[in-house]
């Protein structure tokens, strides 16, 4: 009894890898044929991106300024502190930033997208919309995979920023840094490759937020009820894979001497 139920997890764990890994391929394969959807796209990057500036703004600004805190508490014992612009800004770029940035947006837009699609599958329109000869896949996740990613490593810069800014502040009233002293100290600890490698991670992130959401939305069953159950399952599985290709990510970096 106990086999049966492992290995039936098992064969519903491959399926689900496969479907998705599909799900991938033909997704990106749509993303650079034609028909496009551009008004879809547009409005897509308003939704996932524009929406979420306020949230990712305050995120990244509060980041910032707990690191600086943290930095204090450390860097004072050593008489240290001018070095807190460099750990704020090493600290932010290469991995706060984009992580906590996408595990935002994991949130609020994997979740939605889920729920969108979901109550549209539930409802029958994504049949309908195959009945009059349009390509749900080109229709509906394409346009959020390219909004996607588009808009992540757009909002990751902007939430690096704020928690730069954040910390500038932290550290003038705590320490009484200067600005020059801060900003040049964050400026100079950041390199090509710094940069690189965090604008590479948001990247791979909007990928995974976009179509986890997806994914969980076109299989979703079980009526309103199903819709609720692949909401949750897409923020779940976005969150973990977020942090899981983090980990294989650095490791990759590091392994061909990104570090």
């Amino acid at each position: 009894m106990i086999t049966d139920m492992i290995t039936g997890a098992l064969q519903r764990w491959v399926q689900a890898v496969q479907e998705f890994t599909f799900l991938l391929l033909d997704s990106l394969r749509c993303a650079f044929t034609s028909p496009r959807y551009l008004v879809d796209t547009l409005m897509q990057m308003d939704s996932i991106g524009f929406g979420s500036l306020p949230i990712v703004v305050l995120i990244g600004f509060f980041t910032g300024g707990i690191l600086a805190l943290q930095a204090y508490r450390e860097m004072s014992t050593f008489g240290e502190t001018g070095l807190m612009g460099e750990l704020v800004a090493l600290a932010l770029v290469l991995e706060l930033g984009p992580v906590l940035t996408a595990l935002m947006m994991a949130g609020r837009n994997s979740t939605g997208i889920a729920s969108e699609i979901g109550s549209m599958v539930v409802s029958e329109q994504i049949d309908a919309m195959r009945a009059l000869g349009t390509d749900p896949l080109r229709k509906l996740v394409v346009p959020r995979l390219v909004a996607a990613a588009v808009t992540l490593p757009l909002l990751t810069i902007l939430a690096d920023f704020c928690g730069l800014v954040g910390g500038y502040f932290v550290s003038y009233l705590t320490v009484r840094l200067s600005t020059e002293q801060y900003w040049t100290s964050a400026y100079q600890s950041l390199t090509y490759k710094d940069v690189f490698q965090g604008l590479l991670k948001p990247f791979v992130f909007a990928i995974i937020i976009s179509l986890i959401g997806c994914y969980q939305g076109l299989h979703t069953t079980g009526g309103t009820e199903g819709v609720g159950r692949a909401t949750t399952r897409a923020m779940v599985v976005a969150s973990v894979l977020i942090i899981v290709v983090d980990f294989y990510i650095t490791q990759f970096l590091m392994a061909i001497g990104f570090y």
